[in-house]
């Protein structure tokens, strides 16, 4: 008889609350769920955040909640899940930054304890209750670990420096739109 190991029952828990709550985010930009604005809004709400072009952002943004979440969830993938949770949530650290930590005030407290807590599974691994367990471990080797982490940290620096410079653009435009009416 197999006893229960504390452990894995932790990562469990820990891998059905931040995957369940993703995938709830994720639901919420894909198709509207949970009161989200479905793809449309989040299109919308990419494009003024500054993420260009928008409707691909809202479906990267969205899969990478939901499926990273899922993934988490089942604990399959769990260095790939991690790394796509991490990377996603680094976007969205980026957007709240300005507004300083703590979510009270519309910080970015929220995304970095989920991106985190993705990266923390992503290197501890899913635990014995999992898929990655179930399938002998085929699908989450230290390999391909690293090569997922790498890969997140790249295309979130990608992103996150696309969407600041948008941003920056915007700023100047408004500064010499502002300008133009001081000078009429």
């Amino acid at each position: 008889m197999t006893c229960l190991n504390r452990k894995d029952l932790g990562l469990l828990a820990l891998r059905a609350a931040v995957g369940g709550v993703l995938i709830a985010h994720g639901s919420q930009k894909l198709f509207g769920w949970f009161g989200g604005g479905g793809l449309e809004g989040t299109t919308k709400a990419m494009e003024h955040m500054g993420f260009e072009p928008g409707r691909q952002s809202a479906i990267a943004s969205g899969l990478g909640e939901a499926g990273g979440g899922a993934l988490l969830v089942a604990g399959l993938a769990t260095p790939v899940a991690g790394s796509i949770v991490a990377g996603t949530m680094a976007g969205a650290i980026a957007v709240h930054a300005p507004a300083g930590f703590f979510a009270v005030s519309g910080g970015y407290e929220y995304p970095a304890v989920l991106g985190t807590c993705g990266l923390a599974l992503g290197v501890a691994g899913a635990g014995r209750y999992s898929l990655d367990h179930l399938v002998a471990h085929r699908f989450d080797g230290a390999a391909l670990g690293a090569l997922a982490f790498v890969a997140s940290a790249l295309g979130a620096a990608a992103v996150v420096t696309r969407r600041q410079d948008v941003v920056r653009r915007r700023e100047a435009r408004a500064a010499d739109e502002q300008e133009g009416v001081g000078l009429s």
